[in-house]
């Protein structure tokens, strides 16, 4: 039997966007935000059996950092995140969802790269996801190396009524995962489409979705860009657990070990310097 979707209270109505900027409030406890101080509410894992966290919250360090940081000055985090998998799965649709709250029924096979950037505040401190949407045609593979590397957040993406879109998600990972050290990547295994499958499909086709999520170590979702179900907690969801990871490297690199320690929760990679939103097609 496989886990229903646990049931969330999370829709636009809650969002507090950051002043000045487009973007979404991931902060403490109140009527008129989103729980984030426990990621296992709004954002816990689609399903219980392919979840790569179980605790009920940010790390102690995390908020600590976070809870000193809300008085000093703090650049943007970013995470960059790159979603692949087989063409016309619905990686971009996937993306303009949550993007845009919209479905686009206007379907463009991307050429190359698409990229886009999603802001944050998660425990009062600016974060950024970079979203970089890849092409699934053959042809655009040669690209794959440069936009890959240095990712921290790995989304494969597959089509829940299509078995051969599954089977060809490893595929996608281990050319991912050649330009990424394992140790340092969440990895996330994305079923789309969820509208177009009978309960009798969806089910046989989860089970083989959660045994490989498991071997890989990668969450498993469950969405549907048409009517958006699952696309915004899964959303908040990457960038929940990919800040944490990014603060958590950034106090072990400093050294600070220490609840209450100060730390600048920048990042010093090229993403930082990339623009807002660009394409790029293979040469």
């Amino acid at each position: 039997m496989i886990p229903e979707r646990p049931s969330t209270t999370a829709d636009r109505s809650q969002l507090s966007p950051r002043p000045s900027t487009r973007g979404y409030n991931i902060t403490s406890p109140g009527p008129e935000h989103i729980t984030s101080s426990s990621l296992s509410f709004q954002f816990q894992c689609f399903s219980t059996n392919a979840a790569l966290h179980t605790k009920d919250g940010f790390h102690p360090q995390v908020k600590a950092a976070c809870q000193v940081q809300r008085t000093d000055s703090v650049s943007f985090n970013v995470a960059k995140v790159i979603v692949v998998g087989d063409v016309a799965v619905g990686k971009t649709c996937l993306i303009s969802r949550f993007r845009k709250g919209a479905f686009d029924k206007n379907y463009k096979a991307t050429i190359g790269v698409d990229f886009e950037m999603e802001r944050f505040e998660v425990l009062g401190v600016p974060f950024s996801l970079q979203l970089w949407d890849t092409a699934g045609q053959e042809r655009f593979k040669c690209i794959a190396s440069t936009y890959y590397r240095g990712a921290q957040a790995i989304i494969v993406v597959f089509d829940l009524s299509s078995v051969s879109s599954l089977a060809h998600a490893r595929q996608w990972l281990e050319d991912a995962m050649k330009e990424n050290d394992p140790s340092s990547v969440l990895l996330f295994l994305v079923g789309t489409k969820k509208d177009l499958s009978s309960p009798e499909q969806l089910s046989q086709i989860e089970q083989e979705a959660i045994r490989f999520s498991e071997e890989i170590k990668a969450e498993y979702w469950a969405v549907s860009a048409k009517s958006g179900d699952g696309v915004m907690n899964f959303f908040f969801r990457v960038a929940s657990l990919t800040f944490e990871a990014n603060v958590l490297s950034e106090l072990e690199k400093s050294g600070a070990r220490n609840d209450g320690d100060i730390i600048r929760l920048t990042d010093s990679t090229e993403a930082d310097r990339t623009p807002t939103k660009r394409k790029s097609n293979c040469c």
